[in-house]
């Protein structure tokens, strides 16, 4: 009977692992492995890096109570927009035109977040609002038309390849390494905690449990440093994707400021008798989110090699959808960063795999839209169930 309940459980809980894996082997088997080459596999990075960049920002919404940013994709384009415009036309420097969009994003961010969060105006439609407005001068300052090439500075920081220092013919040895490092590092990370909690008295996970997840964690890890390795190595937008997908998990998970997010999705008003300042959370995630859009807008601006008026399109789609797939609640106060990158490589691996079969692109909006929704619907059964027991 404990077994019955413990494989529930893993069941349960990683669920959309499961799915993903059959879906790449689904793939594979339908594309006669063109899914795993190389070129595809770093497709998959290239292709979808703004998913885990907006993903993540979007997560801290979620968890304010299920509230989502459905102007991230117009202000992705609104981004690129000022920068294309700043480097292609009026000749800043790259650097300068990084920051000036930064800032630009975390205006947006602060703008939004005011109306959400001071005014209490519902999110949905303060970034409806936003999708539009954002949309409408995205256009004004290009004037309906496409601004290119984006200068080679630029294109370095976000578009181009880590060198291999080693030098080494046909597989990039860095990139290889770079993997193998990040395998040790995790293990450390995750043995270190572990020895912590146990000082603590703190309940752990059974060690075979451990190492099981662990061989299967870096086993996966180094089959794909190893694919790009085969092709041209590191690309940096992976870098830039690591960057902040590890910073934010260490705000989600080690940090009080972190915790106060599933605090308030969890129970707004007990949050707010404890003594935290709500309205500060709710600010911080649109403006955190503004920050991640700013940067999505960077990464694309660099894939498309130019600023024009329909970049962005239906990304906060591809954003919201991966962090449900990933857990989030569709009530907010539960998600992780760790489940949002299970949801967004889903999202890509879904684009790139009907890409590859030469599957319509409205067919391929029905197979997401469909994904999402039993997402959803599985979050809220299941926790509909867990009320029923308790």
């Amino acid at each position: 009977m404990e077994n019955k309940i413990k494989i529930s459980e893993v069941f349960k809980k990683y669920t959309m692992v499961i799915v993903l894996a059959v879906i790449i082997i689904l793939f594979t088997a339908k594309t006669g492995g063109k899914m795993l080459l190389p070129q595809n596999v770093n497709n998959l990075i290239a292709q979808n890096a703004y998913v885990f960049v907006l993903a993540t920002g979007m997560l801290f919404c979620i968890l304010t109570g299920g509230n989502i940013d459905l102007s991230v994709g117009s202000v992705v384009c609104f981004v690129g927009a000022i920068g294309g415009k700043m480097m292609i036309e009026n000749g800043f420097n790259p650097y300068v035109t990084i920051v000036a969009m930064a800032v630009i994003g975390i205006l947006v961010g602060a703008w939004q977040g005011f109306w959400i969060a001071y005014v209490r105006i519902p999110p949905f439609i303060v970034t409806l609002a936003g999708m539009l407005m954002f949309r409408g001068l995205s256009n004004v300052v290009l004037q309906g038309m496409t601004l290119s090439p984006v200068p080679e500075g630029f294109l370095k920081l976000f578009n181009n390849y880590v060198p291999d220092f080693f030098g080494g013919n046909g597989f990039n040895i860095t990139c290889f390494g770079a993997g193998i490092l990040a395998c040790a590092v995790y293990i450390f990370i995750v043995f270190a905690g572990r020895k912590r909690k146990q000082a603590k008295g703190y309940r752990v996970e059974p060690l075979t449990g451990a190492v099981v997840k662990l061989f299967v964690i870096c086993a996966v890890v180094l089959a794909f440093m190893f694919r790009l390795a085969q092709y041209k190595g590191i690309p940096n937008s992976l870098v830039w994707v690591a960057v902040i997908i590890g910073i934010y998990s260490y705000i989600a998970s080690r940090t009080t400021a972190g915790r106060y997010f599933y605090a308030v999705g969890g129970n707004e008003k007990a949050t707010k008798l404890s003594g935290i300042n709500t309205n500060l959370v709710y600010f911080q995630a649109y403006l955190n989110m503004g920050l991640l859009a700013a940067v999505a807008g960077m990464i694309t601006v660099a894939r498309l090699n130019s600023a024009n008026p329909t970049a962005g399109n239906s990304y906060e789609m591809d954003a919201i959808g991966a962090c449900f797939i990933g857990g989030a609640s569709a009530y907010g106060g539960v998600g992780t960063v760790p489940g949002v990158i299970v949801g967004a490589t889903l999202m890509g691996v879904l684009n790139l795999g009907m890409s590859i079969m030469g599957v319509d692109q409205n067919l391929q909006k029905v197979v997401k839209g469909g994904v999402l929704l039993a997402a959803v619907i599985f979050d809220v059964v299941s926790k509909r169930k867990s009320f029923i027991v308790k």
